[in-house]
């Protein structure tokens, strides 16, 4: 009983990685379990491949410019002497518990929701990778899904990066030139739609990169920029 306890709070904690509601540290500790586990990265790739196609079915909206003024006023974030209650503790706490609260209807939103006519159930092999810079950190986890010929790439723990550049994915073949598979927000989860040419590197021994690039991406098809983060790429689920 204990086991199943500890295993649903692995999968609400996986499932918050992928929505993005975690703190720096937590995310960052799920991060090195993807790094060091294969039943942590399955867990991962799983969520994204369930969860991240719903950021695909709400249209995003600009909120007029008197939205976030109305919100800083209601916070008390325009008056010093009320600034201190943002620090309390209880307020975080109530906070981190909405967006427990947030994770947990998402789950029940992904699970009870009607399939799509014609989509099979069966699930298709997915790729991982945790890309680790130098200092050993794993700043991102990208999941490959051939099926849907898209990647997802979810921020760990990425360092300081300078400004006006963009980081940008590459897969790269054993002996071979790297492929772009896109640019990223370094610390937002993406969805990156791949080639044909990009799924046609897919193999064990393909190592994928992030370079830093000026705005918008490499202007030759291949890194200009220094290389900050490399990973193998296995399989996701056995």
């Amino acid at each position: 009983m204990n086991d199943d306890i500890e295993m649903d709070k692995d999968n609400l904690r996986y499932a918050e990685y992928v929505l993005g509601v975690l703190d720096a540290d937590a995310r960052a500790a799920v991060a090195r379990e993807v790094a060091s586990g294969t039943d942590a990265a399955a867990a991962v790739a799983l969520w994204q491949r369930r969860l991240m196609p719903l950021a695909t079915e709400v249209a995003g909206v600009t909120p007029p410019a008197h939205v976030w003024s109305s919100i800083r006023r209601r916070l008390g974030m325009t008056t010093p002497a009320r600034v201190p209650w943002l620090r309390s503790l209880a307020l975080w706490r109530w906070i981190g518990a909405g967006a427990t609260a947030f994770a947990a209807a998402m789950l029940v939103v992904t699970l009870t929701r009607p399939s799509v006519p014609g989509a099979t159930n069966a699930p298709a092999r997915l790729w991982v990778s945790t890309l680790v810079a130098d200092d050993g950190k794993a700043w991102w986890t990208a999941t490959v899904d051939p099926g849907r010929s898209e990647a997802v790439v979810q921020p760990g723990s990425p360092g300081a990066l300078a400004a006006g550049r963009d980081t940008q994915l590459w897969i790269v073949p054993e002996g071979g030139r790297p492929v772009s598979m896109g640019v990223f927000p370094s610390r937002d989860p993406k969805r990156l739609a791949l080639t044909g040419d990009v799924l046609a590197q897919l193999a064990r021994h393909a190592v994928l990169a992030v370079s830093l690039e000026p705005a918008g991406g490499s202007p030759t098809g291949q890194p200009t920029g220094p290389v900050i983060a490399t990973g193998t790429i296995r399989f996701a689920d056995r």
